[in-house]
């Protein structure tokens, strides 16, 4: 998950490379280091910031024409000034800095000590660092790919030598990597997102590709040496996005571009006069799909349960039998190959891991793979056979809010386009989902007009030690969300469950301490919820409804209620994650956090 960036050229490079980690921060925040030929290495514990002030009172790196840059995430060893990248090897003639996992680093670091060679950090990149020093004789390409012959794991990485100021070289394997050209200048980064200052001109490394990049000439090859040729592709983006436009947080802005993202999501692919949804990326599986016995969905985190709302939404309106699967687990199942089984990645960033290694399982398995993904020229968007992007935007917060909520989008759409090609869905009801689905922007814009209810339960609750989160059928996954938002970025603790569940052991746990979030819209299992949250006042638990506008029922029963308007029962579940996420935002908020960059997370999670 950590943020690498490079650059060699003719401009001084350390307001590139801090400017650069700025905008990668959000893939780790435990501490930064840079490399700077003329002026060496700068490391600090601690936000990008600490190391941006560091840096300025240092002389001669205004003179500096290249180097890396690096902001962690940890894996292994503690954040600290030692363990932060870069990392040095041949008595810090090679400097380098690594994202992802060298998993037989125990094994290379015994080989080194017996050659006299020992490691001063407790991470598992210096062990590569120093595994290329030992084999460095003037040729950094040959050293490294010497070196990545003897890897297990995973890796993108950025390695230069005092001996070339002006040479870098490139690898990937299973983490992302990126290099953007310029003029009489290269840059690299972990995400392109970050090259949106410079260029738009990207070249994607592939796993098992190797670049040796210098200011005017960027070569790839296998690590075997073959030679590849890659073209310049065209990056989508627009730099606006990375600032906050009068928002205290990247948070809260994406929170309320949430109407636009619906839009964005909709744009082109919805016909209100024929109940039609177009989606351009899957026209040429499309008789597949329809051909299919089974699809699996597969994601982390919010992704994961986004995943099981588009369960409830295929099974019940599309007539597709689905399964959910969390990529960390799936992509170590053994499966028969079975032709009439499509597996389905839902990932925001595209290079989620677990994910990635879900799809790749699957390919080998020979199943049709497909992609829900917002990254464009990703890798999961690239290996995929088929798919929908989002069209959400990047996201810079850590908690996903926008890119949720256009998932949830996306399941609806695939949901009608299989459901009125099946059958299973009349025209009737395909028009009108549909026309409810491009009215949702108003509907969403109406309850952020006033989030003062939010602010006002969201300071009552601030000082909660737990919090449960319950709901039934399509808000039983939302419920789920909820309470990871909730511990994202309040550090809250929270649990959900299906309410039905209460009694069969998780209602011990309720009492005057701890507060429930009862998902309860108006609709086919309304009554069956208000059971459970009468339960749950039994047992004196403070509580909080959301419940659909017109409902008079619920306050009867308590003083908290979030009201949201009532839509189609399939896409109930995109208007009541509006409120899960104001509520745990505010609460972050409330207790002085910094709800963009929580404690321990990462946005997009490359290791495994």
């Amino acid at each position: 998950m950590c943020g690498i960036f490079g650059y060699v050229g003719d401009t001084s490079a350390e307001p590139i490379l801090i400017g650069g980690l700025r905008a990668l921060e959000y893939r780790g925040y435990d501490s930064a280091g840079v490399y700077l030929p003329q002026v060496g290495v700068i490391k600090s514990l601690g936000k990008v910031g600490v190391l941006a002030d560091k840096v300025a009172g240092v002389s001669g790196v205004v003179a500096a024409t290249a180097g890396i840059a690096h902001t962690r995430w940890a894996t292994h060893g503690e954040p600290s000034e030692v363990n932060a990248h870069p990392h040095a090897g041949a008595c810090g003639k090679i400097w380098l800095v690594h994202n992802g996992i060298i998993e037989n680093w125990r094994e290379l670091k015994s080989q080194l000590a017996a050659q006299g060679i020992s490691c001063i950090s407790g991470t598992d990149t210096e062990v590569l660092a120093q595994l290329i020093g030992s084999l460095y004789q003037g040729d950094l390409r040959a050293a490294v790919a010497a070196a990545l012959s003897q890897v297990r794991g995973t890796y993108g990485l950025v390695v230069m030598s005092v001996d070339n100021d002006n040479e870098m070289i490139v690898a990937r394997m299973g983490s992302p990597i990126v290099i953007g050209v310029g003029t009489g200048e290269y840059f690299v980064s972990s995400d392109p997102a970050a090259l949106l200052l410079h260029t738009k001109e990207v070249m994607y490394l592939e796993d098992g590709e190797i670049a040796l990049v210098t200011k005017h000439t960027c070569t790839i090859t296998t690590i075997a040496g073959e030679a590849r040729t890659k073209l310049p592709e065209k990056l989508e983006g627009d730099i606006r996005v990375a600032q906050k436009n009068g928002y205290t947080h990247f948070m809260e802005k994406e929170i309320f571009e949430g109407p636009q993202v619906i839009e964005d999501t909709l744009r082109g692919r919805i016909n209100l006069e024929t109940g039609e949804v177009k989606l351009g990326g899957l026209e040429m599986v499309l008789l597949e799909l329809l051909a299919l016995k089974r699809l699996i969905i597969v994601g982390c985190g919010s992704a994961y349960y986004a995943g099981q709302v588009g369960r409830l939404m295929l099974e019940e309106y599309a007539g597709l039998p689905v399964e959910v699967e969390l990529g960390s687990e799936y992509r170590y199942k053994r499966h028969v190959a079975d032709p009439g089984t499509a597996v389905l990645a839902v990932t925001q960033s595209g290079e989620t891991a677990d994910t990635l290694a879900s799809i790749r399982a699957a390919k080998e398995r020979g199943l049709l793979t497909l992609g829900i993904v917002n990254t464009v020229g990703s890798s999961i968007a690239r290996e995929t056979v088929a798919g929908v992007h989002n069209h959400a935007g990047p996201e810079i917060a850590v908690a996903s809010t926008k890119a949720f909520l256009s998932q949830l989008t996306v399941l609806a759409l695939v949901t009608v386009l299989l459901g009125k090609a099946n059958g299973t869905l009349s025209v009737a009801d395909s028009k009108q989902i549909i026309t409810e689905l491009a009215h949702l922007p108003k509907l969403i814009s109406k309850i952020l007009a006033d989030v003062s209810p939010y602010k006002l339960i969201a300071e009552k609750y601030k000082d909660a030690a737990n919090m449960m989160f319950i709901g039934r059928k399509f808000h039983a996954p939302l419920a789920y969300e909820g309470a990871l938002k909730l511990k994202e970025v309040s550090y809250i603790h929270a649990e959900a469950y299906a309410a039905g569940e209460l009694k069969h052991g998780s209602i011990a746990l309720l009492g005057p301490n701890f507060p429930v979030f009862a998902l309860a819209p108006t609709d086919d299992v309304y009554e069956k919820m208000m059971s459970n949250i009468e339960e749950v006042k039994a047992r004196k638990s403070p509580l909080i409804i959301l419940a659909s506008e017109g409902d008079t029922h619920v306050s009867e029963i308590t003083d908290d209620v979030l009201f949201v308007p009532k839509v189609h029962p399939m896409l109930q579940p995109i208007i009541s994650t509006i409120p899960l996420q104001l509520f745990a935002y505010y609460v972050g908020v409330a207790k002085g956090l910094d709800v963009d960059q929580p404690r321990n997370l990462a946005k997009s999670v490359t290791v495994e």
